[in-house]
């Protein structure tokens, strides 16, 4: 590949991220977010009062809480950031004799740690504001708007107020694309055995899309550490856990509830996880193969 064509595929990287992302999350991909915090947030809640609590936040629109303009901006600066990034470490991975799992792994983890700290620290902690804030309403508390929230967090503690759980989000967010972008490229092999394909035959669509979903939902392994970063972030406890680390975040939710407080919202999770990686990952890798055609 010429310095040119590299250049142009960089660039092409991140016009593509930006675009997947806005769609994966206009789409299918908040309201399972939004699903996802309102469990973890509220863990002792059945999945019937999830919903209802959702819902009665102005109806279906409660599943699209915190779209705009949080998820707008997340997705839009997270997808270039992960797909440019990503892209970058797999060429250059597989260019150092690394397997495609290896590769694959490299550039997860690279491209979940880049956006975590680019954008998605300060993102995720106004969406999950947004989401949270509903239970300060209920109990007749003054609620602030999410952008007072935001103002009111930089003028007291700085970028790190509004960044708060940044760490968990990229440690959730290293793990969650380091598994998704491994396990599917890991897939891909039995995938290909199993259909009676050759180790040199191209994927078929079929081939990408079931790799792309056991990649995404078996990724879900890292639920804690999300359980965490809602709890740290989340309007619910004030901000008083905003100080605590990951690990006693995790303690003080397993002594509150168990393990299964730390596995609360894996399901729409895994949903979601299955439904991010058939887009940043089947759909960035059929849209590249299409336009790579000679």
């Amino acid at each position: 590949m010429s310095e040119i064509q590299k250049k142009q595929t960089s660039a092409a990287n991140l016009l593509l991220g930006a675009g997947l992302n806005l769609f994966e999350t206009s789409s299918l991909g908040h309201p399972l977010e939004v699903t996802k915090v309102q469990m973890a947030a509220n863990r002792t809640q059945t999945m019937e009062q999830v919903l209802k609590s959702i819902l009665s936040r102005g109806g279906i629109l409660g599943f699209y809480q915190g779209l705009i303009p949080w998820a707008w901006i997340e997705a839009s600066t997270k997808g270039a950031v992960l797909l440019f990034t990503s892209a970058e470490l797999e060429y250059w991975g597989r260019r150092a004799g690394f397997s495609s799992t290896a590769a694959g792994a490299l550039a997860g983890m690279g491209g979940g740690i880049a956006q975590a700290y680019a954008t998605m620290g300060l993102c995720t902690c106004m969406k999950t504001a947004e989401v949270t804030r509903a239970k300060q309403a209920a109990t007749a508390v003054s609620v602030p708007s999410t952008f007072r929230v935001f103002t009111d967090l930089y003028k007291e503690k700085g970028i790190r107020g509004i960044n708060r759980g940044v760490n968990a989000v990229a440690l959730r967010q290293m793990s969650n694309w380091g598994s998704r972008f491994a396990l599917s490229r890991f897939f891909e092999r039995p995938i290909r055995y199993l259909s009676g394909s050759k180790e040199s035959d191209p994927l078929t669509s079929a081939q990408r899309f079931v790799a792309s979903v056991a990649g995404g939902a078996l990724s879900c392994w890292n639920q804690p550490v999300e359980v965490a970063r809602v709890e740290m972030q989340s309007l619910t406890n004030g901000t008083q856990n905003s100080s605590r680390g990951i690990v006693a975040t995790i303690r003080s939710v397993y002594d509150s509830n168990g393990i299964k407080g730390l596995y609360r919202g894996v399901v729409p999770r895994m949903g979601l996880g299955a439904y991010q990686t058939v887009v940043m990952v089947f759909l960035a890798d059929s849209i590249r193969s299409f336009f790579n055609q000679d």
